[in-house]
């Protein structure tokens, strides 16, 4: 469907990041997948670094992360620009899906959901698959200081995903969260990420800092259905 985003190097699980189209409806998502929409699990987002283990109990909780080996589950996460990441152990068959803003971003939390999945369910970082889908990309992204040395303390410096622009700090959290991806040994050739940017592209996608307003949600998804 051309409201999918699907990338290529997943092969084995359905994930794909949607567009303002389709956005975060679960009705018509799992009328595409032809799943129950109590198979399709959302986290209560905060921005927090909390990663939720789903078992059989699929009780809401408050989690910026969610991981699973559980079949016939879609795990989903929204945003609107920030960075949605899909994880797949294309070994093992366990399946995360992450929300990273600047604040997960400089917490963390892709670090700490792809060791969770390796100290808890033996997973290998040759063996892991991710997908970063679009986001608010560098230019657009303006912050202060205070956010900037927060992401670089949890990153490393590198203009790689930093730059100064005019006297304005801008930071490309997709390229951050490939950076923190990479220094725990996933091959550059297992990552996927979109180049498409939210605020650059309204009409497209859901963009808070755009529109001003929270009203709207795209999202990731993944499952092994």
């Amino acid at each position: 469907m051309n409201d999918l985003i699907c990338p290529d190097n997943f092969n084995g699980v359905r994930a794909f990041f949607t567009m303002r189209s389709l956005g975060s409806d679960i009705s018509r998502i799992s009328n595409i997948l032809s799943i129950e929409e109590d198979d399709i699990f959302f986290p209560v987002q905060r921005h927090t670094d909390n990663i939720l283990v789903i078992g059989s109990d699929l009780k809401p909780a408050i989690a910026d992360a969610v991981v699973t080996d559980r079949k016939r589950l879609l795990l989903g996460v929204k945003v609107a620009d920030c960075v949605p990441i899909l994880l797949f152990d294309r070994k093992r068959a366990i399946i995360g899906a992450v929300h990273a803003g600047w604040r997960g971003t400089a917490a963390q939390i892709i670090r700490k959901t792809i060791r969770l999945m390796m100290e808890d369910f033996g997973s290998s970082p040759l063996d892991i698959a991710v997908a970063l889908g679009p986001s608010i990309r560098k230019k657009c992204y303006h912050v202060d200081r205070e956010v900037k040395e927060a992401v670089c303390n949890a990153t490393g410096e590198g203009d790689y995903y930093t730059e100064d622009i005019n006297g304005k700090y801008c930071i490309d959290l997709s390229n951050a969260n490939i950076l923190q991806v990479q220094s725990l040994g996933v091959p550059v050739e297992n990552i996927w990420s979109s180049d498409e940017c939210t605020f650059c592209n309204p009409e497209k996608y859901y963009s808070f800092r755009y529109r001003k307003d929270g009203n709207g949600r795209q999202g990731g998804f993944i499952g092994i259905l």
